[in-house]
């Protein structure tokens, strides 16, 4: 790093500690949703020949923008263009709330994926009709979908407590 940004995240002040928050809740954010999104290759957690909800708002937004659906090949990069920016953006939120804590907690990081979970699938998502209603879908695929976000909260939580003490170091 330069000097200068060295300087700015050495300083115990509101300003860098909530520079910090946010550069090590990103890459934390990022990070788990690669965890995420393995977990999800090797665990179902949709019916067979069912859209993610990620790729129907793609889909959605491709057929207002050119009148046409993502085609079948490029489907994994579109949930990926939802996936990735939503995962950051939970990251940098996350690392903004424990800015001023660089201990990591692996509770607060399987809390804070649970908490997004049933804040996008058991609610948001099904009231935006992009998911099936909670108790339409199998409680295996819900479990599992369960265990993909607890560690995207835990991968979350360890890496921007890492990083937030590498930057303070």
């Amino acid at each position: 790093m330069s000097n200068a940004v060295e300087a700015w995240l050495d300083r115990d002040s509101l300003a860098s500690n909530v520079s910090r928050g946010l550069i090590s809740g990103i890459v934390g954010g990022l990070a788990g949703t690669l965890i995420k999104t393995t977990i999800e290759r090797i665990l179902p957690v949709r019916k067979p020949n069912t859209k993610s909800a990620k790729l129907k708002m793609v889909d959605d937004l491709s057929i207002k923008i050119t009148g046409e659906r993502i085609s079948e090949g490029n489907e994994g990069i579109a949930e990926q263009l939802v996936n990735i920016p939503f995962g950051a953006s939970l990251g940098a939120t996350y690392g903004y709330a424990k800015r001023d804590d660089l201990k990591p907690n692996i509770l607060e990081g399987a809390v804070f994926g649970a908490s997004t979970w049933y804040g996008t699938h058991e609610t948001s998502l099904p009231m935006l009709g992009l998911k099936e209603d909670p108790k339409d879908i199998p409680l295996q695929l819900q479990a599992n979908e369960l265990i993909a976000h607890i560690a995207f909260g835990v991968t979350t939580e360890l890496v921007r407590s890492y990083i937030a003490r590498k930057m303070r170091d």
